[in-house]
């Protein structure tokens, strides 16, 4: 027969096992400190322990004593000397050899900085999932990359020799330029190295990649040339986002990487006609792009209005749909300062001549006749749309994509133009008034010009959002430049189609995000004008009528004739090839490109490995990866480079998983800023809290689901106080009761697995079947890559298992029921525990590799590490009708203690009774199974069970999510019966778990059901209740005399044990205790208390007319209410 195991225990009623322990531990540890505490830190100080108990343990005790107080981050830190000594990260490898493989793609930061919250955040998610995947029978390569090419190389040395032009680096010399930048390549490599290391990372430093190896490098040749042969590479003149800071183009995908919100001029513009008197108002934020003006752009479907401005006395033209915004924008009054002469069709402007703003491309030598007549028209094109502006758009079509696609497409660009502007982004010397101006300085001297010319309408500004480059965070422009492209848009379908193979956490992300991106992708510019890079392996004549691609060393030197020992610019760009079509012709040379950066992170998978001139035969089996992971900015950064080079390469996705984070935001919700100071340093947080804290942290916040984070430190703080500090405390407290068992039975502790399953207590088979749950939950969900389902069931877990499970058995396990029954709740409380521990040392690898270190001695066949160890399998079945019942239990138990709070009538005491209301016998059995726990728990006298619902109405409402995909356009009707069913159709949805609804099979996971007691129908002041989903229940506070003195004798035993924790005794020393009320009717009632008193405190209590004053005693008087009691306690000498 199953037993509800039952504590005698009434004081101490905290509500939380780990509050109760941190602030009261058991009396036979308390405020004292272990010599040989268990601690990889050694940090214990010596202070005496109970002769007997240390006697004890120091001879047979199966675990190491554990200190009242560990500081968690020194133990860590020991942790990983520990590891050191042991080498077990390539102990771990060793170990896994011979295992099915399980392949990770590391995507490589640059180490020109230091590691922040970002990093360590999907360091993390990588460290579990890795973690996971070893710990599941698998052999997992963890190592480590490092970027060490492109822009933020090169821009740190710019800054670093005053470096403006691309001429200065020439003067330099390209290879000293390239020197000095292979030497801070790795300049943080040692801090970053260390940080991880302190995250509680295990990754590979040792063996790891860097893309300036000339193997990696040579990987990226053969990968170009491939593509190259493929037909998906072009050189183009195209206009791409350009860094001015940097002098080079940049990918479409990388302006997107950095938008900010800044302040631009907004002007609008005059352009006179030269075909009648008008004026046409075109309205740009670059007025530096104004001398560049080749042609006005308007919409031909558009109907354009004819302002006259009275006191100008000219006609400006503006698109009607636009007519309202201009005249706001300018201040100028329709029908006062300007009214309609008269309406044209925008297809009437098309063809129309104007007169250009400037001559600085007239006074330019390649800007001929024939150039000028093409120049200065009015076109249409629908790319004039009615939300901006003025309705007309003015072209410069070195500085506009889409500029240069209309004039190109109107043949008003048929070759090259002459450049006004130089590569950093000024005005070309020669230029009257602007010339080597910066283009954003120009801005207001330009609008001086135009005021001059009175062609300046209205000058204002504007603040909107603008790409910055994502290196030197510097305002983009668009700049007309050669570049070679790798082809995207032709193959988006087939891009889409890999990824298509590819599952990804979270969801959205994939289905939503990337795919809108694919959709969308642009062809790829993989060449930067730069020099610190793989060269791009093109060799070309002059005019690029021959092209050859080279894809290894050894066809290159075989061309050449020339030894090659490294491929960076310095090294290859003299090298000259035979022209194919014979020694008559020039050799050619290599093209002045090198790679961007992303192009080198996206061919990792290949690269790292130097594929395919090694590991060809091995590479299928790590490709693709079976998961990768980043933050949610890489969707169009590292993501989508390695699935455009898989997809052209293989025709397969790059990876199988991936897991996306979010953005880790300063607590302001601000981007992270060491110039505003506005987060805590990471090192810092991990010294004062632990590493295992930070990383609980972030994996259990929004950032797992690809939601931003503001990181809070408070937010650590409460991760170390409600996670590590009660898991910390219920291993302290299995460890103090198996030696104080050890020491009264004087047998060893050797758990067993099968303890709980065979035990006849309820609580012990709860316990099991919530475990192998929780072991079942945890392999479902990481097999899924779904983290953010992991950790809470990990931390409802544990809240189950310290604030019920320990808590109602604390003395059970302290012997109070016998030794036996303390074995069985002991062993009980291990197997979950450590089946715990070893599920948590994937997000927690300091503190479950602790904990495991003394937990092991248990046991036999245990591993130097548990990190070494197979993740638990599920083991026995689950009870479900127990794990029922204890649920009923506890929310029985839980709307008790909240009718308590709300009427402020303390656990400690008493009330006469509690009535649980349910129409359902099943809910009302589970109660009455466990009536003693729920008295006990709840300090009741007497429990009640009723199926009489009449004060209490059930509520049921649509679960919209679950219903609205299914019902569609049904949704609203079914919705509202639904809302209007009686309290019988709810009752018989309840029993019969579906009902019919307008048709529809309506079950209980499409509504939600709530349950209201209407308290003020029990027209009883001292009855109150409460209610929820599941359960009802009134409390009766009604007070009489024998639940007076119950709570009187209460406040004793809690009196009792403040002067036992003051004397600081264990639950072993031998002591009499004595109670002396005042008076004779106090001394009467105590005395029929004088079993609960014995029941609670364990000892012989005597009620008495005087204490005794001889020995020693020790004594303590307070005062209750009109009663004076003095309480005394004996120690005896042993």
């Amino acid at each position: 027969m199953l037993r509800a195991c039952v504590r005698n225990t009434h004081f101490n009623k905290t509500g939380r096992f780990a509050t109760s322990l941190r602030l009261s531990p058991p009396p036979s540890f308390r405020r004292r400190r272990s010599v040989a505490a268990h601690s990889f830190s050694a940090a214990a100080d010596g202070s005496r322990l109970n002769s007997k108990m240390a006697q004890g343990a120091a001879a047979t005790a199966t675990f190491l004593p554990v200190d009242e107080k560990v500081d968690f981050p020194k133990e860590e830190e020991a942790i990983l000397r520990h590891w050191k000594e042991m080498d077990v990260f390539h102990t771990a490898n060793k170990l896994a050899s011979g295992r099915p493989k399980f392949t990770f793609y590391d995507g490589p930061p640059f180490a020109t900085g230091l590691p922040h919250y970002g990093h360590i955040l999907a360091g993390t998610i990588k460290d579990v999932v890795t973690r996971y995947a070893y710990q599941t029978g698998h052999d997992v390569e963890r190592r480590f990359g490092w970027d060490c090419h492109g822009l933020p190389i090169e821009y740190e040395i710019d800054k670093l020799n005053n470096i403006k032009h691309l001429s200065d680096v020439q003067k330099m010399g390209i290879g000293v330029y390239n020197e000095k930048c292979r030497e801070i390549v790795m300049r943080y490599s040692g801090e970053w190295r260390e940080i991880i290391a302190r995250t509680g990372r295990w990754i590979d430093f040792d063996n790891d990649y860097k893309t300036l190896n000339t193997s990696y490098m040579e990987t990226l040749w053969w990968i170009f040339k491939q593509l190259y042969e493929k037909g998906v590479v072009y050189r183009g003149f195209q206009v791409m986002p350009y860094s001015l800071a940097c002098t080079t183009p940049v990918s479409n995908f990388e302006a997107n990487l950095n938008y900010k919100d800044v302040t631009d001029p907004a002007v609008y513009v005059a352009f006179r006609c030269v075909d009648e008197p008008i004026e046409l108002v075109a309205w740009t934020t670059t007025p530096w792009t104004l001398p560049s003006n080749l042609a006005l752009i308007v919409n031909a479907e558009f109907v354009y209005v004819v302002l006259h401005h009275e006191q100008r006395g000219v006609d400006y033209v503006v698109a009607e749909c636009r007519m309202e915004s201009f005249c706001n924008d300018t201040r100028m009054v329709l029908d006062k300062d300007v009214r309609i002469v008269r309406k044209m069709q925008g297809s009437e402007l098309v063809g129309k001549r104007y007169e250009p703003l400037f001559d600085f491309y007239a006074a330019e030598p390649g800007f001929g006749e024939e150039q000028l007549s093409r120049s200065y028209v009015i076109v249409g094109d629908k790319m004039v749309t009615a939300d901006a502006g003025s309705g007309i758009v003015h072209a410069a079509p070195y500085f506009g994509e889409e500029d240069m696609r209309v004039c190109k497409r109107n043949g008003i660009i048929r070759g090259a133009l002459p450049e006004l502007i130089d590569e950093s982004g000024n005005f070309k010397s020669h230029l009257k008034r602007v010339g080597g101006m910066y283009i954003k300085d120009a801005d207001s001297e330009i609008k001086r010009m135009l005021k001059e010319l009175s062609r300046l309408v209205h000058a204002g500004t504007l603040v909107h959002s603008y790409p910055f480059c994502w290196r030197s965070d510097t305002p983009l422009v668009y700049r007309a430049v050669s570049c070679w492209f790798i082809k995207v848009e032709d193959y988006r379908e087939d891009i889409l189609r890999c990824v298509e193979q590819t599952e990804w956490v979270p969801r959205f992300v994939k289905e939503k995000r990337f795919r809108n991106w694919i959709a969308d992708a642009r062809d790829w510019c993989v060449s930067r004008n730069r020099f610190w890079g793989t060269p791009i392996p093109l060799w070309v004549s002059e005019d690029y009528t021959q092209v050859v691609c080279i894809g290894s060393i050894e066809e290159l030197e075989r061309l050449s004739g020339r030894k090659v020992t490294d491929l960076h610019r310095h090294f290859v760009d003299d090298i000259e090839i035979p022209d194919p079509r014979g020694p008559e012709f020039k050799p050619l040379r290599r093209i002045p490109e090198i790679f961007d950066c992303w192009y080198e992170s996206g061919s990792m998978p290949y690269a790292k490995v130097h594929y395919p001139f090694e590991n060809k035969e091995s590479f299928p089996q790590c490709f693709p990866a079976d998961f990768i992971a980043e933050g949610l900015d890489q969707t169009r950064g590292w993501f989508y480079t390695l699935m455009v080079i898989s997809t052209h390469l293989f025709g397969a996705p790059a990876f199988r998983n991936i897991i996306v984070n979010g953005l880790v935001l300063a607590s302001d919700g601000k981007k992270m800023s060491k110039r505003l100071k506005n987060f805590a340093d990471p090192v810092e947080i991990i010294n004062q809290y632990g590493a295992d804290s930070v990383r609980l942290y972030l994996i259990s916040s929004p950032a797992v689901r690809a939601e931003p984070l503001r990181f809070m430190t408070e937010g650590v703080r409460g991760i170390l106080k409600d996670v590590i500090l009660p898991w910390f405390h219920a291993y302290r407290f299995l460890v103090q009761e198996v030696s104080r068992y050890e020491v009264v039975t004087g047998r060893r502790f050797v758990p067993s697995a099968d303890a709980a399953v065979n035990s006849s207590c309820v609580m012990d088979i709860w316990v099991h079947s919530i475990t192998q749950q929780l072991i079942e939950g945890v392999h479902r969900e990481m097999g899924a890559y779904r983290l953010y389902n992991v950790l809470p069931q990990l931390l409802a877990f544990l809240e189950q298992l310290t604030n019920w499970y320990i808590r109602i058995n604390r003395d059970r396990m302290r012997g109070a029921f016998g030794e036996d029954e303390s074995y069985v709740a002991l062993a009980s409380l291990y197997s979950s525990l450590d089946a715990f521990t070893c599920l948590m040392s994937m997000f927690a690898p300091f503190t479950s590799e602790m904990i495991y270190a003394n937990l092991k001695r248990a046991a036999t066949n245990r591993m130097d590490s548990i990190h070494f160890e197979m993740l638990p399998r599920v083991s026995g079945v689950v009870d479900e009708e127990i794990t029922f019942k204890v649920r009923v239990m506890q929310q029985v138990i839980l709307l008790g203690r909240t009718v308590r709070e709300r009427r402020r009538v303390s656990l400690k005491t008493p009330i006469a009774g509690l009535k649980v209301v349910h129409e359902d016998e099943r809910v009302l059995a589970a109660v009455r199974e466990l009536e003693a726990l729920v008295k006990d728990e709840l300090n009741v006298m007497n429990v009640e069970l009723s199926k009489d619902v009449s004060c209490i109405s059930c509520q049921i409402t649509p679960n919209f999510k679950a219903l609205g995909a299914r019902l569609g356009q049904a949704m609203k009707q079914v919705a509202a019966a639904i809302k209007g069913m009686s309290q019988a159709d709810i009752a018989k949805l309840e029993t019969e778990g579906s009902a019919d609804v307008l048709g529809h099979n309506i079950t209980l996971d499409d509504v939600v059901i709530t349950r209201r007691i209407d308290v003020g129908a029990l027209a009883h002041p001292d009855i109150d209740g409460d209610s929820n989903r599941e359960v009802a229940v009134l409390l009766d506070f009604t007070s009489d005399e024998e639940l007076r003195w119950k709570a009187c004798a209460r406040e004793v035993a809690n009196r009792v044990q403040k002067l036992r924790k003051q004397l600081r005794l264990s639950v072993n020393d031998s002591i009499t205790i004595f109670v002396q009320p005042s008076g004779d009717t106090a001394f009467e009632k105590l005395s029929l208390q004088t079993e609960y008193l014995e029941k609670t405190l364990r000892r012989s209590v005597v009620v008495t007319r005087e204490v005794p004053t001889a020995g020693k005693v020790h004594t303590d008087t307070f005062e209750l209410g009109d009663q004076s009691f003095t309480v005394a306690v004996e120690v005896h000498d042993q």
